[in-house]
């Protein structure tokens, strides 16, 4: 028996002794099987092969990287809490002893927060090793591929995770599709932590919206209309996107305003 996780996503499933007939994220059509086919390794196999790396963002924030490179090259990011431990918002496939103990040695984890199902990857490896639990929202339950006690689903539009770290749900990319705002980062200026919700692009001024990423799939202007509203009534000036380097560095309220009117335009006409 196994916990296989899918190559090409880093979606861990149930104990089986052989690996799924496929992955339902992959063969969602906001992804993708590659022609080579869908492929399975377990978590001893990928941590012989690959590290987790933690490196500073900015004050109060660090990151949490796979290298080499695995699945979609997913991101995390710790966020220290004023009590002691830290929050972590999303989560990658790779866990092992190094990380837990650096994470244990910064007072450890006390949630976990996850944006969409593209991060869900080993999330009940990271609940079981630290006794937390992890904030998914109702809307993409079914896409949670190994379900576990430690899953706590909320509803509604906004969640209270700690003093001035707020979960909101913006949907468009999934129906839960959630921002992380943390009032404190940016020296007091606030910080979004967007996943793929709101998308860094390579012009920092601005960012983008996507029903699929790899398939270059729009999405509706009603969709993005409702993810600008959803965050326009917080206040930050930087934001985090799902992979390193795509940031916008000061006024990034603005640039998510200004892109959501610019993306309605042009797919108007």
């Amino acid at each position: 028996m196994a916990l296989h996780l899918c190559r090409t996503c880093g979606t861990q499933y149930p104990d089986s002794p052989a690996p799924p007939a496929a992955c339902p994220i992959c063969e969602d059509e906001r992804q993708y099987v590659p022609e080579s086919g869908q492929t399975w390794l377990t978590l001893d196999e990928l941590r012989r092969g690959h590290r987790a790396v933690i490196t500073p963002v900015e004050p109060g924030l660090d990151q949490i990287e796979v290298e080499p490179h695995f699945a979609i090259g997913e991101r995390a990011f710790l966020i220290r809490l004023p009590g002691g431990g830290v929050l972590m918002w999303d989560c990658v496939a790779l866990i092992d002893d190094a990380v837990v103990a650096t994470i244990r040695a910064l007072g450890g984890l006390r949630a976990i927060a996850i944006s969409h199902p593209h991060y869900y990857t080993t999330m009940v490896e990271w609940a079981q090793a630290f006794g937390c639990p992890v904030h998914l929202h109702e809307g993409d339950r079914g896409w949670v591929q190994r379900p576990d006690s430690a899953l706590s689903f909320w509803s509604g539009e906004t969640l209270a995770l700690a003093d001035g770290i707020t979960m909101i749900r913006c949907g468009g990319h999934f129906a839960g599709a959630s921002v992380l705002h943390w009032a404190a980062g940016a020296e007091g200026r606030g910080v979004l932590l967007s996943g793929d919700t709101i998308q860094g692009v390579p012009d920092r001024r601005w960012v983008s919206f996507m029903y699929s990423y790899p398939n270059l799939i729009p999405l509706p202007a009603q969709a993005v209309r409702a993810i600008a509203d959803a965050v326009a009534p917080f206040d930050f000036d930087r934001l985090h996107g799902a992979f390193a380097g795509r940031w916008v560095p000061r006024d990034a309220r603005g640039a998510v305003l200004r892109s959501a009117e610019r993306y309605i335009r042009a797919i108007e006409g």
